[in-house]
């Protein structure tokens, strides 16, 4: 189960990425940086339309329908995309479509994790889960640019519509829907959660500020080593590598939490440590520091740390009967937040280049701090 919910949202998240990493040609092909962020965040943006929706279908019908059933219609939007080709108007409407779908795989994936995994081993079956996301972009950054620059749009979504065919055949054939308790023995678990505490919303709320710098740097940290002078296929590269030591970091944040037994006082210090980075980064941009490379990995792998954990905890605090919506209404805030990214980042770094932005984007882990709660919240 693990492993096809970890094959299952990397693909959905190599769909969703691959139009970021198209920037660079689309800005060849006459697109201001604005509009090809713009364009960029049509899968966010997608995805913020329909993660709820998915998240209520899920805790209605289960996992399995919901996985194998979006991956389905999720090959059908990107390879629409493909039709669309070079043509902006279309592409924004085929990406806004193929992320809609693909949210289908971000609650569904996590509800599988959870239900089958105990509680002090959740935190890296959920770290692996998490891993998904690095991974999906690591694969997006090591084919899609490349392609794309050598034969276009058409070349680079050849992968994703393949790879998310294979796994809707794999999730339809492998998947089994974790056990639920009955609704009679349910108690409170059935009980809307966001009613008794404020738990959720403030994990929410902490998720959408951390959220704004892992997309800043996985949507404009190949145009940033590009203006730098790295060639496209190197960025490429080495947006990757980050990705993927982003995604061991995540196991081990899990792993971490699994040991103290609390998944909020490891958020905490990943909220420090992010805010720390981002503005070593605009350190590095004024100056012209040789470390681009290095910081750029450290940076990657420390902003992408906290989605696991925040991810783990809506989900224990939840319970089994509305984990499906809360896993849901999470991603919902980090895509609206993450789907401004594009357009925003693009024009901000207009205004006040890379190194100003990177320092603005700093200061949102620090108003995060304040309101990742003090102590754990669990129906286990």
């Amino acid at each position: 189960m693990l492993g096809l919910g970890v094959a299952a949202q990397a693909a959905g998240t190599l769909v969703v990425t691959a139009p970021a990493l198209l920037i660079p040609h689309l800005h060849a092909q006459g697109l201001s940086l604005t509009q090809a962020g713009l364009l960029a965040a049509a899968p966010t943006a997608g995805m913020v339309l329909t993660l709820i929706a998915w998240g209520a279908v899920t805790d209605r019908t289960g996992e399995r329908v919901v996985i194998a059933g979006g991956l389905v219609l999720t090959t059908l939007a990107v390879a629409g995309a493909w039709v669309a080709g070079d043509d902006p108007a279309l592409l924004g409407v085929a990406f806004l479509l193929a992320g809609m779908t693909s949210a289908s795989t971000n609650a569904a994936s996590g509800r599988v994790v959870v239900g089958w995994f105990p509680k002090d081993r959740r935190g890296l079956a959920m770290g692996i889960r998490q891993m998904s996301q690095p991974l999906g972009v690591t694969l997006a950054a090591v084919t899609v640019p490349t392609l794309a620059e050598a034969s276009g749009v058409r070349a680079a979504l050849v992968l994703p519509v393949v790879l998310c065919a294979v796994l809707a055949v794999a999730c339809t054939l492998g998947i089994v829907d974790p056990p639920r308790p009955p609704a009679a023995a349910a108690g409170p678990a059935a009980e809307n959660p966001y009613r008794s505490t404020g738990f959720l919303w403030r994990i929410h709320a902490v998720s959408v500020l951390l959220v704004v710098p892992q997309f800043t740097l996985s949507t404009y940290g190949l145009v940033w080593l590009v203006t730098l002078g790295w060639s496209t296929a190197a960025a490429g590269l080495l947006v990757g590598a980050s990705q993927f030591v982003g995604a061991v970091g995540r196991i081990l944040v899990g792993v971490w939490s699994d040991r103290v037994g609390s998944r909020v006082g490891p958020l905490r210090v990943v909220a420090v440590s992010a805010a720390a980075v981002m503005a070593v980064l605009a350190l590095v941009d004024v100056a012209h520091l040789p470390a681009a490379a290095v910081v750029l990995v450290v940076a990657t792998s420390v902003t992408v740390a906290d989605n696991g954990l925040a991810y783990t905890s809506v989900a224990e605090a939840a319970g089994p009967r509305w984990s499906g919506r809360a896993l849901g209404a999470q991603n919902t805030g980090q895509f609206i937040a993450a789907s401004a990214v594009g357009p925003g980042i693009g024009a901000l770094v207009g205004l006040v280049g890379f190194a100003g932005s990177f320092l603005l984007v700093a200061a949102l882990p620090v108003l995060a701090l304040p309101l990742v709660p003090r102590v754990d919240r669990s129906h286990d």
